[in-house]
């Protein structure tokens, strides 16, 4: 069976993709005799012809992605875009850097004498160390802790 024509006719009437146009399997003998657009448009108010819902895109596998992010995932070499400094500045790397500092020196603050915490503060506003591990290392080489 060869409803071609009739499948344009409706897509036409339905303003919709031939695509969508649903024919019923059942009727396809009273479908073939329409000829015309009334004849069309009396098929569909019947409910042979029909037009089916709108295809949308789905959003299953950007779900799917944005909870691999959140894991922490897709964040290799392939996947950047932009310089280190542009994914995390420059001033906030600083700020989070010398905050994890001071709170160390904070807490060997009873430890400390006045004085070298003083030093090493300045030390930590410089820029001098790179790491708390930096801090240890140069607090145990120096023998700053008191006993």
């Amino acid at each position: 069976m060869r409803l071609k024509n009739q499948k344009q006719i409706a897509s036409k009437v339905l303003k919709a993709g031939s695509k969508r146009i649903y024919l019923d399997p059942s009727k396809i003998a009273e479908i073939k005799e329409a000829i015309t657009r009334t004849d069309i448009r009396s098929l569909i108010s019947q409910g042979i012809i029909k037009s089916k819902p709108k295809r949308g895109v789905s959003k299953v596998r950007a779900r799917k992605l944005k909870l691999q992010k959140a894991k922490g995932r897709r964040k290799g070499y392939g996947s950047r875009k932009g310089k280190q400094t542009a994914r995390l500045p420059k001033k906030k790397a600083w700020i989070s850097k010398v905050r994890a500092q001071r709170n160390l020196l904070t807490e060997l603050k009873p430890k400390l004498k006045s004085k070298d915490y003083t030093f090493l503060r300045n030390r930590v506003k410089g820029g001098f160390f790179r790491s708390r591990r930096h801090i240890k290392l140069y607090i145990t080489e120096q023998g700053f802790i008191k006993k």
